[in-house]
């Protein structure tokens, strides 16, 4: 064994298409350069629309995070169509291109072609399928390069539609749960700028978090220069009337 084996696992080097655990697929390099640096624009924009970039509340201790949110407003409470800490400012909506890129999402990470096990459909089904996600929320996480996520389901949601998320800036660890227990089994995975990762079936409800940010392992090309913030696209099942 030379001097540097064994001091990275092998999800350092898998940089193709595959599937985690059944119903988790995660796409390396699915956004573009440029589809970064115009993610890193809107962002940006988003901040600052009527509910700015903030660190919701869990127990009475603040988040390590900064969300922004499309669609719905998110705090400890859940999902609702108005900020009631924010003057009850409603947030902007989901962009017509942002529900585009979820559904173009869906249909690559779900294609038979990447040999997942679910949810075993033909290409024309997945296509037909995936033409009917609509996401109508969106949470924006910034992570400071000190920031993690602790184990959590994403749960809020009426819909049990998958769940879409993109990466842009440094390296984060993500960790793919299972569906009953914050405890092992889980597996880390790295999540690098521009990758995808979708998921939905099995473990639409699995627990999963951000235990670690690797600081400067952005690319030199990338907007985001510290830390790195992932923007989550899901389908509610609510109705705001």
């Amino acid at each position: 064994m030379t001097e540097t084996e064994g001091l990275f696992s092998d999800d350092a080097f898998d940089r193709e298409p595959r599937e985690v655990v059944p119903g988790v697929m995660h796409l390396p390099g699915w956004l573009t350069p440029r589809s970064q640096s115009w993610l890193a624009r809107q962002w940006d924009d988003w901040g600052r629309g009527p509910i700015p970039p903030h660190s919701p509340l869990i127990n009475g201790h603040p988040m390590s995070v900064r969300l922004t949110t499309l669609g719905w407003h998110w705090d400890s409470s859940g999902l609702a169509p108005r900020a009631r800490h924010f003057d009850d400012a409603a947030p902007l909506p989901v962009p017509d291109w942002l529900v585009r890129w979820g559904r173009k999402a869906v249909q690559e990470a779900y294609s038979p072609s990447h040999g997942g096990s679910w949810p075993a459909l033909s290409e024309k089904e997945v296509a037909a399928w995936a033409g009917d996600y609509t996401p109508d929320v969106v949470l924006i996480n910034y992570y400071e390069p000190t920031a993690r996520m602790g184990m959590h389901q994403d749960k809020d949601e009426r819909s049990s539609e998958p769940v879409v998320s993109f990466s842009v800036g440094d390296t984060a660890i993500f960790r793919v749960g299972n569906p009953q227990t914050k405890s092992k089994p889980y597996r880390d995975i790295r999540l690098a700028s521009g990758d995808l990762i979708v998921f939905g079936g099995p473990s639409r409800y699995m627990f999963h978090g951000v235990p670690r940010i690797l600081p400067n392992t952005a690319p030199a090309d990338c907007p985001v220069r510290s830390g790195r913030f992932n923007m989550t696209l899901r389908m509610t099942g609510w109705d705001k009337q």
